[in-house]
């Protein structure tokens, strides 16, 4: 399948323009230019940071900035998308009429990859899970990458792609949208809930999205599924690939469940032995799953019981994702930035018992924030509402629990810790994307991590 599409897609002489200049595209455009394409990188933005500017321009990369002209899309053979870039912009309208061919990035990068995909996708956890197989398979010996909305984009390991390579790809429905030929060895559904409304407008345009990971699969492939979730197996229903369950619940009489204390493989009627559940050191119930994902996909590709507990023993998890930040005169207090959707802000929560104030609120992107009060209702002393979605916020819980406003992180950290104390936690547990307030996800984190020793060190 690698090998003919290898011989069948070729840019060499054509001329690609590339939208958007994040990690993504530059990585596209660095990748055509190899094989032998006139480039062009387009990007909204009148400036892009001089060294990865001045790279480019010495590969022979035509940067187009400050907005995208029609020309350079219609004049074009072949456009690539960056993920981030909404495909409804005009000048990408403009060469679809025109009838030029439109890909996303990783749907480029694939046609090129020699081995196989595992593609990890999902509403929440899927960082976790692609880091987790990753490290499951590279204990067993396998070839592995990792990349997609974490690690290296898919199109700057294209180079080092061997008919052996593992390759684990963490796709979002943004790059899912613009894919033609990719088809995964295994895809895995993690769980669905709304989210990313602010993109694809309805929750059934973002489910739309989501359940093309399993489109070009064949009889030969894995689905890995969570049987917990009605909503992620109806996503697969209409999959050609073999089915392979998971279930934290144990409803499952062949597949992955928790048994007296181990993850086990329940297949025929025999129990096999995979992870320990004591070995697992993630923050958060729900955090299973991840390990349960991770280890039947690790089953499907040969790895062994011992490797699979040697590296969830070794794993603390991942930076921004339920990360344990610091416990001072009490009160926990813990990094939860990656939950920016309100289904994973509700696991978030329920990962505690009580004491618990929560800092939600930035750019709200869809869903429904009052599913927030029954898991607050039970275990929360109050929330800290930040950013563009703090009135949001507010009108959705304050009849059930205490809401305070803070326009910054270290007031919001501050105003946290005095509500939580003595003996609660503080989670940031965001429930909206970033963009307001911050950079990305990550700076947020990292702002609240830094808040929080700020507070420690004023104290002390």
């Amino acid at each position: 399948m690698t090998k003919a599409r290898e011989e069948v897609f070729t840019v060499s002489g054509q001329r690609v323009t590339v939208v958007g200049a994040a990690r993504s595209g530059i990585a596209a455009a660095e990748l055509l230019v190899r094989r032998g394409a006139r480039v062009t990188l387009s990007d909204a933005r009148p400036e892009l940071a001089e060294p990865d500017a001045a790279r480019l321009r010495a590969a022979g990369v035509a940067l187009e900035l400050g907005g995208h002209t029609d020309g350079t899309f219609t004049g074009a053979g072949l456009i690539v998308m960056s993920p981030g870039v909404p495909p409804e912009i005009p000048a990408v309208a403009a060469a679809k009429a025109a009838g030029v061919p439109v890909i996303g990035e990783v749907e480029l990068a694939f046609r090129w990859l020699k081995g196989r995909v595992i593609a990890i996708t999902g509403t929440k956890g899927k960082s976790t899970t692609t880091s987790l197989t990753a490290r499951m398979l590279r204990q067993a010996g396998f070839r592995v990458t990792v990349g997609g909305n974490i690690g290296a984009p898919i199109s700057a390991q294209v180079d080092e792609s061997t008919a052996d390579t593992l390759h684990v790809i963490e796709v979002s429905s943004f790059q899912l949208e613009q894919i033609e030929q990719f088809r995964p060895w295994v895809a895995v559904m993690l769980n669905f809930s709304p989210d990313h409304l602010d993109r694809h407008h309805t929750v059934e345009a973002y489910a739309g999205a989501k359940a093309r990971v399993f489109e070009n699969q064949q009889a030969t492939d894995c689905a890995v599924l969570n049987a917990d979730d009605e909503l992620a197996l109806q996503l697969a229903a209409k999959t050609k690939a073999t089915r392979r369950l998971f279930s934290r619940r144990g409803a499952v009489a062949d597949g992955t469940v928790v048994e007296g204390g181990w993850i086990v493989s329940r297949q025929g009627g025999r129990s096999e032995r995979l992870v320990p559940v004591s070995s697992i050191r993630l923050l958060g119930p729900h955090l299973i799953d991840d390990v349960m994902a991770a280890a039947t996909v690790a089953s499907i590709a040969g790895a062994t019981a011992a490797a699979m507990t040697a590296a969830v023993e070794s794993f603390g998890g991942l930076e921004h994702a339920m990360e344990l930040v610091s416990e001072y005169q009490g009160v926990r207090f813990v990094n939860d930035s990656k939950a920016t959707n309100v289904e994973a802000a509700v696991r978030s929560i329920e990962s505690f018992e009580s004491g618990v104030v929560a800092i939600v609120g930035g750019k709200f992107k869809g869903g429904d924030l009052r599913l927030l009060r029954t898991p607050l209702g039970g275990r929360g002393k109050g929330v800290v509402a930040i950013g563009e979605a703090k009135d949001l916020v507010r009108r959705a819980l304050e009849d059930v629990i205490e809401v305070r406003d803070a326009e910054s992180m270290d007031e919001a950290v501050a105003t946290a810790f005095e509500l939580a104390r003595p003996s609660g936690v503080v989670v940031l547990a965001p429930a909206c994307a970033s963009f307001d307030m911050f950079r990305d996800y990550a700076d947020r984190g990292a702002r609240f991590k830094a808040a929080v020793q700020r507070l420690v060190e004023s104290r002390t």
